[in-house]
């Protein structure tokens, strides 16, 4: 589970980054709502990356304190979306800010799980 969360947490906020920029610069409505669908795909790598990681490393507290820290996160990263069609509305940037801040904590839960399952390493034959 952490290992999809995290690859669908860093696609999403990926994609989420192209489609704002997109609809900054012009694209139209349709920019702004492919973002917004793609904030239900982030939440649910979110949640799959903190119940993964609950159930994996249970009994391993720094690890379930920092999913838990994970999830908070990501709520935090939801409340600084401030009012969009005001004028200065310095709070963005701290949505924006947070959303690099998941990006890497996915890549990192990513990382971390594929490393823990054996997955992408190279295995040399001796003979």
């Amino acid at each position: 589970m952490v290992l999809a969360g995290g690859a669908i947490v860093v696609v999403g906020v990926l994609i989420q980054a192209f489609t704002i920029a997109a609809y900054v610069r012009g694209a139209g409505e349709g920019a702004l709502d492919a973002h917004g669908g793609f904030s239900l795909l982030v939440h649910i790598g979110e949640l799959l990356i903190v119940i993964g990681a609950i159930w994996a490393w249970w009994g391993n507290w720094n690890m379930v304190g920092l999913a838990v820290a994970f999830l908070v996160l990501a709520f935090a990263q939801l409340a600084f979306l401030g009012d969009t069609d005001e004028q200065g509305g310095w709070i963005n940037g701290l949505h924006g800010f947070l959303a690099l801040i998941i990006l890497l904590s996915g890549a990192w839960y990513f990382t971390r799980a594929r490393r823990e399952l054996g997955l992408g390493e190279s295995r040399t034959v001796r003979t």
